[in-house]
């Protein structure tokens, strides 16, 4: 036995996938891209345990710290077949970003979780590009994460990610949706397109139902599908913060998996309900083709796409105008898309394909 040993080849880590030396290339080259996002609050450096954020708690009366996760979903097997990975770490920051955002508060730091089948320092240096790209312009620190070089369980090329953002809001100002009430106006921030959403349908119809090769450009579009398909989710802390404080945001929706019929009764207080006028927005043109392509039914896009919504505010009737007026002189576009009403939580469409099915 010990002869077999001593004859044996001597095994090594990488040799089992897993190539320690391009891990430690690949955070060499991000450690710009993470610098880059920091914030006066971020205490140490890349290379730590853990991420340090020393809160200023004298900016606040009460503090709360709103921590959200998630992940960019089938998204990426678009990513693949694009080799494109540049964009789908602002995706990754979005999900979480946007979700704490509703609830009032200010992202402070995000750190984030990828794994690989096997360490390309391009590949990763490129998607963590995207990370910090996305953090700078939300005003949050990326100040942590992790590459795990997992050989063997994904497939060659293949990766999956997730974030993780924490923010806060003085306790007196979370959002809740609870003092919504009928007459309230409704008003929609513009989605950049799909967002990462709906990707599992989106890939049925494109891909097996259609056959459609991703680099071909799509007229209506003006560019290849997966250009299209890869728009990175919007992010909408720059839109939103300046606005809270000034005005009574009673509740926030972002529009992400159950589209327009699940998330916006996830604010709505007992007795009221919400109606929505499609026509009051422009439906971008990947909208129109996906529910062509694959006769999907119109209710069914508007509960699992954004169509061209990612973000709703309900405030006061009284401040709807005032509110579209700050968000205009910001550059910011910004649809009164409905209004609140009397009902028990439920989402009524209106106009277009909705009138014609009567």
């Amino acid at each position: 036995m010990s002869e077999m040993k001593k004859n044996a080849p001597s095994l090594t880590y990488r040799d089992a996938g897993v190539d320690i030396d391009a891990g430690n290339e690949a955070v060499q080259r991000m450690k710009a891209h993470v610098r880059s996002t920091y914030r006066p609050e971020v205490l140490g450096d890349i290379g730590g345990f853990g991420g340090l954020f020393a809160l200023n708690t004298g900016k606040y009366r009460e503090p709360v710290l709103v921590s959200g996760t998630d992940g960019v979903g089938t998204k990426l097997r678009l990513a693949f077949l694009m080799d494109k990975h540049d964009t789908i770490g602002q995706d990754a920051v979005a999900m979480c970003v946007n979700d704490i955002l509703v609830q009032g508060a200010e992202p402070l730091f995000f750190l984030d979780y990828l794994a690989v089948a096997k360490v390309s320092p391009t590949q990763v240096a490129d998607i963590v590009g995207g990370i910090a790209r996305a953090c700078k312009e939300s005003g949050c620190a990326l100040i942590g994460g992790e590459t795990a070089e997992m050989a063997g369980f994904y497939g060659e090329g293949e990766y999956d990610i997730g974030g993780f953002a924490v923010g806060v809001v003085e306790k007196e100002e979370i959002i809740t949706g609870e003092t919504i009430q009928a007459g309230d106006a409704v008003l929609g921030l513009p989605s950049s397109g799909v967002h990462s959403n709906g990707y599992s349908l989106v890939r049925k119809i494109c891909l097996d139902v259609q056959k459609l090769d991703l680099k071909t450009v799509v007229p209506e579009l003006g560019r290849p599908l997966g250009e299209e398909l890869l728009e990175p989710t919007r992010l909408y802390p720059k839109a939103c913060l300046p606005l809270f404080g000034r005005f009574d945001l009673r509740g926030l929706v972002h529009i992400t998996g159950g589209g327009f019929y699940d998330n916006i009764p996830r604010v709505l207080p007992e007795g009221t309900a919400v109606e929505v006028d499609i026509e009051a927005w422009p439906r971008p043109a990947i909208f129109s083709l996906l529910q062509e392509w694959g006769n999907v039914a119109w209710p069914e896009m508007y509960r699992t796409f954004n169509m061209g919504i990612g973000m709703i505010l309900v405030v006061p009737e009284a401040q709807a105008q005032a509110v579209m007026d700050d968000l205009a002189q910001r550059g910011e576009t910004c649809y009164r898309i409905g209004s609140v009403v009397a009902g028990n939580g439920e989402v009524t469409l209106k106009g277009g394909e909705f009138d014609h099915d009567r």
